[in-house]
């Protein structure tokens, strides 16, 4: 199943600064969109991770092939997913999701995330790691909030939480500002400040390439120079 793809940041950064340069977007795209109806959802600061089904075995993957995942965090994959074979056959039955050549393809991507799993992890989980889901593609299709969320329900996955909804003007004031995580006191957790947030449009889009249209902004992007990496 292919990667994730790359989520460009909003605007265009210094080389130097790596700071971002307000108002320079990053591709035309964003800035023509840039007044449309984008919905947020809080960007966990994680590694990247692909649970993929094919209508018989569940294997995981990282954010590329080559990519090497911690031993303890697949020990939780598996210990999260490798009991739900059967559920797995029922959530994607193969009358609904065959694809041409007759093979179910279906990859949950998520994030990886907790305690040794960048830097500051302990903050979302501070003695052990988890999975959460941001994205289904069955075939060649991406589902929509709605569904995820459903298919998330029914193998018992949290998904990303969604923020709010605006204009990229907004998703800068996010930046600019921060916003405590969703995973504060919810998790038995001192409040920190979320890493950021992934915007797409609310309805999706693609460019002329066959991309995916979908941002980000870091808190950091705006805070580099008070400390905060």
């Amino acid at each position: 199943m292919k990667e994730y793809p790359k989520i460009q940041t909003v605007f265009k950064r210094d080389e130097k600064t790596h700071k971002v340069i307000e108002g320079e977007y990053s591709l035309p795209e964003f800035e023509y969109l840039k007044n449309n109806l984008w919905v947020f959802t809080e960007k966990v600061d994680g590694t990247n991770i692909r649970v993929m089904w094919d209508g018989k075995k569940i294997t995981f993957g990282g954010k590329t092939n080559n990519a090497q995942i911690p031993p303890f965090l697949i020990k939780k994959l598996e210990e999260k997913f490798m009991s739900q074979i059967d559920l797995f056959k029922n959530v994607f039955a193969p009358k609904e999701n065959t694809v041409e050549g007759g093979e179910i393809t279906v990859c949950l991507y998520g994030e990886g995330y907790g305690a040794r799993i960048q830097k500051g992890g302990e903050k979302y989980i501070p003695d052990g790691v988890d999975f959460i889901l941001f994205d289904i593609k069955i075939g060649e299709w991406w589902l929509e909030r709605e569904n995820i969320e459903d298919i998330g329900q029914k193998l018992g996955i949290e998904v990303v939480p969604i923020i709010g909804e605006g204009t990229l003007i907004d998703l800068v004031d996010y930046g600019k500002l921060g916003f405590i995580s969703k995973w504060d006191t919810a998790k038995n957790q001192q409040e920190f400040m979320a890493e950021g947030v992934v915007a797409r449009p609310k309805i999706d889009l693609w460019n002329r390439k066959g991309n995916r249209i979908i941002t980000k902004i870091k808190y950091k992007d705006f805070w580099r120079d008070r400390g905060v990496d």
